[in-house]
């Protein structure tokens, strides 16, 4: 069952309300899950009930996502600002330093959640921020046509292109390297969340600056990488490796961009180890 939630975050405006949707399952210390840009909470589904037997689950629609409104006015999609309402939203739960695994752009956020000595661990899945200038632009370009596309397709077609392993590889295939794997109902689903993201033109956009350049000593963190990675290519991993010394590199085999529905089994150990280290 989905929940909402609604806290205060301080902004030049005086504090705003940001209220975000989530779901909580499982026991075991808490765990925080993080999507990509133009994804939703529902990307961890195949990963959510493995991570349950051991954690608290809670997978988050970030704001302007999924089931979350937009920030509201006075509040801007960065990174500070996020930083912000993910540790108020951590208040609000009363969870105390959960661990925190997040791909793509959820990645990014895990890390800086992480810089900042909010959670106790850290899993970031391709996360963002690693980009040369170059693939930063390609990968921007490629989330672009993907927004446009879902937001011109009828809704008809893309049930009907859903229904077969080859539609689904035509709507998915840049971020999954088994795109046949994705249940029809969750891939339309996935692209009416993209094309319906009101945060998606203000995230993207404040993304245009942003590279991760800092260490995150004190705390265990995992960076893992899908080997068939097409948007954020897996030598970004490397520079990754370097710029935070101590973070353990893995390679996750027959992955792509979002590596949870490529292979679950995988996925959720890597996110488990992380959290025991």
């Amino acid at each position: 069952m989905s929940a909402t939630v609604s806290f205060k975050v301080t902004s030049p405006l005086g504090p705003q309300t940001v209220t975000l949707s989530y779901t909580r399952a499982g026991r075991g210390e808490p765990l925080l899950l993080l999507h990509g840009i133009g994804h939703h909470r529902q990307a961890w589904d195949p990963v959510v009930d493995i991570l349950a037997t051991e954690r608290e689950v809670i997978a988050v629609d970030l704001p302007g996502f999924g089931a979350s409104p937009s920030l509201p006015g006075g509040l801007t999609h960065d990174l500070p600002t996020m930083n912000a309402a993910l540790g108020a939203l951590c208040t609000a739960l009363e969870l105390d330093r959960p661990h925190v695994a997040g791909n793509s752009l959820g990645g990014l956020l895990a890390l800086e959640m992480g810089r900042e000595k909010l959670v106790r661990s850290v899993t970031a899945l391709s996360p963002a921020g690693f980009w040369s200038r170059a693939e930063r632009r390609y990968a921007f370009a490629v989330l672009v046509g993907m927004r446009r596309a879902a937001e011109r397709l009828p809704l008809p077609l893309v049930r009907r292109l859903a229904r077969s392993a080859a539609g689904r590889a035509a709507l998915t295939s840049a971020i999954y390297a088994r795109p046949g794997r994705r249940s029809p109902e969750a891939v339309v689903a996935e692209t009416l969340a993209l094309a319906g993201a009101t945060g998606f033109a203000e995230t993207l956009r404040a993304g245009t600056t942003v590279r991760f350049t800092d260490d995150v000593p004190g705390i265990p963190v995992t960076v893992a990488w899908g080997a068939r990675d097409r948007l954020l290519v897996p030598r970004q991993g490397v520079r990754a490796k370097r710029t935070i010394p101590r973070a353990r590199l893995v390679r996750l085999p027959g992955c792509g961009h979002v590596p949870m529905n490529d292979d679950p089994a995988l996925v959720a150990r890597v996110i488990l180890d992380g959290s025991r280290r």
